[in-house]
């Protein structure tokens, strides 16, 4: 597979795209990457939007979004705008748009950029499956360039900047019915308006292509990149995972997505869509922006002059090596470490998923629970969970080698002296540079029971595994990978951004059976935390429910924090539940693409819910909506009732 969509992808270069214009704000071409994020507020409140927008902006946030939904919207912009102008705020506004052209006209004509959505701009979303001859279907490109005409020339006319947000879940029926619910159905309903807005020689365009689904995501994007580099287009691109939760779980979520996009070197402007006030999306952004700030060091070749041994624009898992439950296509495994402690007792494993009854002598296995615990040198006595293994150092396990469930962990020096290999049921071995890797690929006969632990002390630790992996044939069986990185942040928030990324990055192209954080500074317990959270967030391994939960804007018709964490103290142990929250039909059915239920505001503490895609029960107070969802998942059978604490 040729790497179209970037130069190398074994280092850090960014994606040259040309400037575009947003009041005083220059983004792309040469400029930092942007920060940006949404108001929550409802847009008539002038005083609590402008309010919140400070609040935004003194936080770092240097372009604010504000929904417009009906003209009445769209016109109280303008009274926002004064406010923060007459108290010398000059951070440019973005109309946030869908359905109403007439919101879009209008507002083009206040603010300095609009936002409109391929999907609902132009066509209404019914879920039909439509047969188009090339005849009907430019008939309805035709019907789209009228609707989308007018707006173009207001933008043009009043130097207003447009960003063209697609969206995975709000594909309309035409493109789904020709494309399918796909990347190349997202790059392409961007491109038609697109190609309207070039017919009228208008460039000062913004692109994205949003999903919750952070695969789908990264694919979109990249095809989008491609394709733009064989037109010699060059829009600047506008980073998001949308409805990516709350909590730990929405900054994974939010750094796998985003930061697998900026270590390809594309993207001119970031927003984190937390279901949190807004002010607490900037840091998430920041953090994830300021990876890339300096020049990043690294130690391996930047060149790459071969086709890649993988497709970047489909998942699929690369093949490897079974070592019992390691590797093929097997989950990815979770391993942290107990190295610091000398006298471990099972307490030491409860952080790790694993509690023990001394009522009932029996180990309780979470569901999030780590597969090994390294335990260094260290030894102890008593008997271990049927589910969990436990790795030492090569010197230390010698001495008990016949143990049941404990494996040895060889440096390459000991892997290639030990003369009994044979009898190894699993081992791993630390490879730490290029050169000890090319050295253990030679071996490949002892891959059956070896299980390689490429060691990171990069900074850029994303292109020094890729270029560990491309050593491999094309098609050729890996061994079992396990990707491990060591970490100095004290800081757990940021531990989970950066580990997202690199990690993230990796198992988001199919590559890594399993990943381990070494971060001593960082309570074991957070550690398990962010490894279950990157593995789910990136799709390869899911242990626990998913929360597809959009962030709030002035549209939300209840108070979507508050019944956000209503909604998870109830289904958070339905281990594989995905459950969209949306504040809005905006963000309802169609953004809800990859959700089992959901729950939709539908008026004013009024909710409707779903079964997928299909509506199921229709303006249900708030008050006794949480319960009718239980309700509907029990009549689904997907409910289980929660397990007794230990």
């Amino acid at each position: 597979m040729v790497y179209t969509y970037i130069d190398s992808p074994l280092a850090y270069k960014r994606l040259k795209t040309h400037e575009v214009q947003i009041g005083d704000l220059l983004m792309g071409a040469q400029h930092p990457i942007r920060v940006q994020s949404m108001t929550t507020t409802d847009t008539m409140d002038t005083d609590a939007t402008v309010a919140q927008s400070i609040r935004m902006i003194e936080a770092g946030c240097e372009l604010v979004r504000i929904t417009a939904p009906s003209i009445n919207e769209a016109k109280n912009l303008e009274r926002i705008k004064a406010k923060l102008r007459s108290m010398g705020y000059n951070t440019p506004i973005c109309a946030d748009i869908h359905f109403t052209p007439n919101a879009a006209e209008f507002a083009a004509r206040i603010v300095e950029k609009v936002r409109v959505n391929p999907g609902n701009y132009a066509d209404k979303k019914k879920f039909e499956q439509i047969e188009y001859t090339d005849l009907t279907y430019n008939a309805e490109l035709e019907r789209i360039y009228e609707r989308f005409l007018p707006l173009v020339k207001i933008c043009k006319t009043y130097g207003t900047a447009m960003r063209i947000g697609t969206n995975h879940g709000s594909l309309s029926d035409r493109i789904l019915s020709r494309y399918g619910d796909t990347p190349k159905g997202m790059v392409e309903s961007a491109l038609e308006f697109i190609r309207i807005c070039e017919a009228e020689q208008y460039y000062n365009i913004v692109i994205s292509m949003k999903a919750s689904n952070t695969q789908v995501m990264v694919q979109a994007y990249r095809l989008l990149v491609a394709e733009m580099r064989k037109t010699e287009r060059s829009y600047p691109l506008h980073l998001g995972v949308t409805e990516a939760g709350d909590g730990e779980d929405g900054r994974i979520k939010s750094a796998v997505g985003i930061g697998a996009l900026l270590e390809d070197g594309i993207g001119d402007t970031v927003r984190v869509s937390l279901t949190e006030d807004p002010e607490f999306e900037i840091p998430v952004a920041r953090a994830l922006i300021n990876r890339y700030a300096t020049e990043r060091s690294s130690s391996i070749n930047s060149t790459y002059n071969k086709d890649l041994n993988y497709n970047p624009f489909a998942y699929e898992r690369q093949p490897s090596c079974k070592i019992q439950h390691i590797g093929s296509n097997q989950p990815p495994i979770v391993i942290t470490e107990l190295s610091e402690n000398k006298e471990i007792k099972p307490a030491n494993f409860y952080a790790a998923g694993y509690s023990y009854s001394i009522q009932s002598d029996k180990w309780h296995i979470a569901d999030q629970a780590a597969d090994f615990i390294y335990i260094g040198n260290a030894n102890f006595n008593f008997e271990i969970p049927g589910t969990l293994g436990i790795i030492q150092n090569f010197t230390q396990w010698i001495k008990n080698a016949n143990r049941e469930r404990f494996y040895p962990l060889f440096s390459l020096k000991q892997f290639l002296e030990y003369k009994a290999l044979d009898a190894v049921q699993i081992g791993f071995v630390v490879c730490k540079s290029l050169e000890d890797w090319m050295v253990f690929l030679k071996l490949k006969k002892h891959h059956k029971s070896i299980v390689a632990v490429l060691e990171s002390s990069e900074q850029a630790s994303v292109y020094f595994w890729r270029q560990m992996i491309f050593e491999m044939e094309k098609n050729s069986e890996m061994p079992s990978v396990i990707l491990k990185k060591t970490y100095s942040e004290s800081n757990s928030e940021l531990l989970s951004i950066n580990a997202a990324v690199d990690l993230g990055a990796l198992l988001l192209d199919g590559f890594g059976d399993g990943i381990w954080i070494s971060a001593p500074s960082i309570a074991l317990a957070e550690r398990c935390s962010i490894s279950f959270g990157i593995l789910q967030a990136t799709r390869t391994r899911i242990s626990k429910t998913e929360y597809i939960s959009c962030p709030s804007c002035g549209r939300t018709l209840f108070d979507l924090q508050e019944t956000t964490q209503k909604i998870r103290a109830r289904t958070h142990h339905l281990k594989g539940i995905k459950i969209g929250i949306m504040g809005c039909i905006v963000n309802g059915p169609g953004e809800m693409a990859d959700a089992d239920y959901g729950y939709v505001g539908t008026g004013t503490d009024k909710i409707s819910l779903y079964k997928g895609q299909e509506l199921v029960k229709k303006n249900i107070h708030a008050q006794t909506a949480v319960d009718a969802l239980i309700e509907l998942i029990q009549q689904h059978g997907d409910w289980v009732e929660p397990p007794q604490t230990v």
